[in-house]
């Protein structure tokens, strides 16, 4: 764990908590024009998010499929690849998951390790089709995820629809065997819907980490997203590993709509819109510099912003569209990572100069 801190830099960590001040205070600004007070807008914020246990364990559940789509982006980033289909990822986990716990009939410590384990694989699945067009036909995995996404959205549709819907709209529910809630922990925030999937989400970031920096494997997958002729000089097969990070990248943002499915909703509905979960990944990845500890970091940071959001909402009638200019802000201060470090390059120089000085 040390070392995981370590490799997460002090410009690493600097230059993002200037870029969410920075966004925080565009935020403010734009509500000062629209006639609203920015203090009590987010001190409803806070109030939201930390206002009692049940709030509070929502935004804990929030936070939760956003490190697992953060973790996918991030992934496939580190090797070289722009994974825009974690929505669609999701979808194929989630629906995976759904199946197993509503088709299946068995005892809970094999019904929801195999929902798990199916939901995952078939987003992993999903992600290595994107993977394999590239390795194999050059195909830009950013056109083929996007695409995917879409695909994914109405196969969904057409197996609840055809297959599993009872007259609803949804799903029938899964077995109470399948369930991955955490009943008493549940009961400890007044029945916040928490899950296994949280503590899982942590664990998963220290595999990333791992496996990208600790391992001949993780060598090769930054290896060839690095230099793909270099690599394949080397005698690294780049095709396979393309396939094989697109894989993982695929099962990390599954695991987000399994445990979402099988431990939030315990369904799953008809639906014209993507939940969004995919795309905010690509934000949360941004915001931890695609490394798994500042993934978890811009998790906690956009899933509190996202839930305490409705705060501003009710509290200071702070219209959505405000609200969502002040998220859009602290993303794009982040993404925007060379106006920040120009913005703090005097400051850093001074402190360097007095260093120097007072050696």
């Amino acid at each position: 764990m040390k070392k995981l801190i370590q490799t997460f830099t002090a410009d690493s960590i600097l230059v993002p908590l200037v870029s969410i001040l920075l966004g925080l205070l565009f935020g403010a600004l734009v509500m000062l024009l629209g006639g609203y007070n920015p203090i009590v807008a987010y001190g409803f914020l806070i109030e939201k998010v930390f206002g009692d246990r049940y709030d509070f364990g929502e935004t804990v559940r929030q936070i939760a499929p956003l490190i697992f789509t953060g973790l996918s982006v991030a992934f496939a980033f580190r090797t070289g690849l722009f994974n825009i289909g974690a929505e669609g990822q999701f979808i194929m986990g989630m629906t995976g998951a759904i199946v197993v716990g509503v088709a299946l009939d068995l005892p809970w410590f094999l019904h929801a390790p195999l929902a798990v384990i199916v939901g995952a694989l078939l987003a992993g699945f999903w992600g290595a089709i994107a993977g394999y067009l590239k390795a194999a036909r050059g195909v830009n995995e950013v056109i083929t995820t996007i695409m995917l996404n879409w695909i994914a959205l109405y196969l969904a549709n057409y197996i609840i629809r055809f297959f599993l819907e009872p007259g609803q709209q949804r799903t029938y529910v899964i077995d109470e065997s399948a369930s991955l809630s955490i009943g008493w922990l549940s009961l400890m925030f007044d029945s916040a819907r928490l899950h296994w999937g949280i503590p899982l989400s942590l664990v998963c970031a220290y595999i990333c980490y791992v496996l990208l920096w600790k391992t001949k494997q993780g060598f090769e997958l930054r290896a060839v997203g690095f230099n793909p002729d270099a690599a394949q000089y080397a005698g690294m097969n780049v095709g396979t590993n393309v396939v094989r990070a697109m894989f993982i990248a695929g099962i990390f943002a599954g695991l987000a709509g399994v445990f979402e499915g099988l431990g939030v909703f315990k369904y799953q509905v008809l639906s014209t819109a993507m939940p969004g979960y995919g795309f905010d990944g690509i934000a949360v990845a941004l915001l931890g510099a695609n490394h798994p500890l500042g993934v978890v970091l811009g998790a906690m940071l956009f899933g509190g912003l996202t839930y305490g959001s409705s705060g501003m909402s009710f509290g200071a009638d702070v219209p959505p569209e405000i609200i969502r200019v002040v998220i859009g802000s602290v993303i794009f201060f982040v993404a925007a990572q060379g106006i920040v470090r120009w913005l703090i390059k005097p400051a850093l120089a001074r402190k360097a100069q007095r260093e120097v000085s007072s050696k």
